[in-house]
């Protein structure tokens, strides 16, 4: 396939063209720096100039691809909601519409759970569990609309699909492993209720192995989640995770009813002072790490026969430098 993605200088971004490179398609990718141009070839991409809300340059990007997989977000659990909305409501409306005008015949959107959060814990839910109309934090809310806008654009020579990876980690990832190892470290770490509640997880090369499938078989029009398998429990995983770094988690643990408080209180008062920084705890956090977030991927096993290429247990192993991932 010739294939067009955008945010392929992020974590996801760059094992995807790696993993699309690595099976011989031919890959541009969006790039709006030099820099960010430089990691996109390195994985095996040509890049292509410009940004994701510039309809006009992803257009001539997009020109002979037959497929554009939309990996570009705004993922911060904080920030301002203009800012939100630029990227991850406006970026996905235009890369609709350029890979519409480019007469590209399928985009694959990559979204998260993150648009069923409401505060309230997800069991094993499937497809079907519908979007809330209330998202907690703006970036639930933006990646909803971008869900919304991506699924009506299915249609009229252009078939869309959703693809929804819980939890992605593994080598390269900027946020949650970093951010783990600094809070243990600096002794700034605490479980929610213990940690002792279930989450489901999708290694990065199983998440990239899904979404090259959902380009090539998925249905258009849907919805699909991915996973690593069996849900675990997040404090196991957590503890694991952390270790590949050689970090320790500390025992110590708060109430998640006193946690989302705190959580309301900081959000307020950094909004009343306008500060620029995140706060310590958010409610987005908590709705999405501090009680069970379990999705079922039975749906894209059964429609286009995906399967995790490496188990949990061996992307562990590989962080930890004891074999490499594959």
């Amino acid at each position: 396939m010739d294939v067009f993605v955008t945010g392929g200088s992020g974590f996801v971004g760059q094992h995807l063209l790696r993993t699309l490179a690595g099976a011989g398609h031919r890959v541009r990718a969006l790039a709006r720096s030099s820099v960010s141009a430089g990691i996109v070839a390195a994985a095996g991409a040509e890049p292509s100039r410009g940004d994701v809300t510039d309809r006009e340059a992803m257009h001539q990007g997009m020109q002979g691809c037959e497929v554009v997989m939309h990996a570009a977000a705004h993922t911060e659990q904080w920030g301002p909601p203009a800012r939100f909305e630029q990227i991850n409501v406006g970026g996905t409306e235009a890369v609709l519409a350029a890979a519409r005008s480019a007469g590209v015949g399928r985009v694959v959107h990559l979204s998260t759970e993150a648009v069923l959060a409401d505060g309230r814990p997800l069991v094993r839910v499937d497809e079907t569990y519908p979007r809330p109309e209330h998202q907690i934090g703006e970036y639930a809310r933006t990646k909803a609309l971008a869900e919304q806008r991506v699924l009506a654009a299915n249609g009229d020579g252009l078939a869309t699909v959703v693809v929804r990876p819980r939890f992605v980690w593994g080598p390269g990832d900027t946020t949650i492993l970093p951010a783990l190892v600094d809070a243990a470290r600096r002794g700034r770490y605490a479980w929610i209720d213990g940690g002792r509640y279930l989450t489901s997880t999708c290694h990065v090369l199983n998440a990239c192995a899904g979404i090259a499938l959902a380009a090539e078989r998925a249905k258009a029009g849907e919805i699909y989640f991915l996973t690593d398998g069996e849900p675990v429990e997040l404090r196991e995983f957590l503890t694991a995770l952390a270790a590949t770094e050689g970090a320790t988690l500390p025992d110590r643990s708060m109430p998640r009813r006193l946690a989302w408080a705190v959580a309301v209180a900081a959000e307020g008062a950094w909004k009343l002072l306008r500060l620029a920084s995140e706060p310590p705890i958010t409610r987005t956090f908590l709705a999405l790490s501090a009680q069970e977030m379990t999705v079922d991927d039975s749906k894209a096993r059964r429609e286009f026969g995906y399967r995790p290429v490496l188990s949990r247990e061996a992307g562990l192993a590989a962080l930890a430098g004891s074999e490499p991932a594959s």
